[in-house]
C-alpha cells in the first residue's frame, strides 16, 4: 500500500514521486563548459591562420623592400660611376642592403647581372629552330648564340653590369626564413622561401 497524508481541508495527499528523467534532460540542456570546448576546437585553425597572414604579409613586405632597393641600386649603376675602392656589383649590393631596413642579410642574397638586346628580351629563350614541333629546345637543334657562350640557354642574358647605353636586367634572390615556427613547419624546406626581385634599365651613354 501507498503511503498517504491528510491535508487540512481533509484530503488525502499522495507523497511525492521522484522523477528519474529529470537530470539527464537538465544534462543535455545544460551549457556549462561549451564555451572551453568550442574555444579548444577553434584555437589551432585560428593559430594558423594567424601565422601564414603574418607570414604572407612579411613576405610581401621584403618582397616590396627587395625591389625598392634594386631601383636605387640601378639608378647607380646606369651612371657608371664606380667609387674609390669599390667595384661597381660591391657597391649594387650594398646600396640594396642599406635600403632593406636591415632585413637583407649575407650570404643569403645573390645579384645577377644580364645584358639584353632589348627591353623585350629580358628573360626570353635564345632564339632557336624547332625541328620536331615540341615546343621546346632539343640537343642539336639550330639556334642564334645571343650571349656568345656556345650553347643554348632559356635566358638570352650575357652577364655583366653593361656598358654605355646597353640594357641590363638586376635580379636579386634572397632566401627569406619564414617567421612563426607554425607556418615554417607548414612550408617545405624548413620554412625557407626564396623571394625574387627584377628591374631592367638601359645604361647611360657615360
Amino acid at each position: 500500500m501507498t503511503a498517504e497524508t491528510v491535508n487540512a481541508s481533509g484530503r488525502r495527499k499522495r507523497p511525492p514521486t521522484r522523477r528519474f528523467g529529470g537530470r539527464p534532460a537538465r544534462f543535455l540542456r545544460g551549457r556549462r563548459g561549451v564555451t572551453a570546448v568550442e574555444f579548444a576546437l577553434v584555437l589551432p585553425v585560428a593559430a594558423t591562420l594567424l601565422c601564414i597572414f603574418i607570414d604572407l604579409a612579411m613576405v610581401m613586405f621584403i618582397t616590396n623592400v627587395m625591389e625598392g632597393g634594386l631601383r636605387e641600386a640601378s639608378r647607380y649603376a646606369m651612371t657608371g660611376y664606380i667609387e674609390a675602392g669599390k667595384t661597381r656589383e660591391e657597391k649594387i649590393r650594398e646600396i640594396v642592403k642599406d635600403h632593406s631596413y636591415g632585413f637583407i642579410q649575407d650570404p643569403d642574397i645573390t645579384i645577377t647581372y644580364k645584358i639584353y638586346p632589348s627591353f623585350e628580351d629580358v628573360g626570353k629563350p635564345e632564339p632557336f629552330v624547332d625541328q620536331n614541333s615540341n615546343g621546346q629546345y632539343d640537343a642539336g637543334e639550330p639556334f642564334t648564340d645571343v650571349n656568345n657562350n656556345g650553347q643554348w640557354d632559356p635566358d638570352m642574358g650575357k652577364a655583366g653590369v653593361g656598358g654605355p647605353g646597353e640594357i641590363v636586367a638586376y635580379i636579386v634572390d634572397y632566401k627569406w626564413t619564414l617567421w612563426t615556427p607554425l607556418a615554417s613547419e607548414l612550408w617545405p624546406n624548413n620554412g625557407t622561401v626564396t623571394l625574387s626581385a627584377t628591374v631592367a634599365i638601359r645604361n647611360e651613354p657615360y
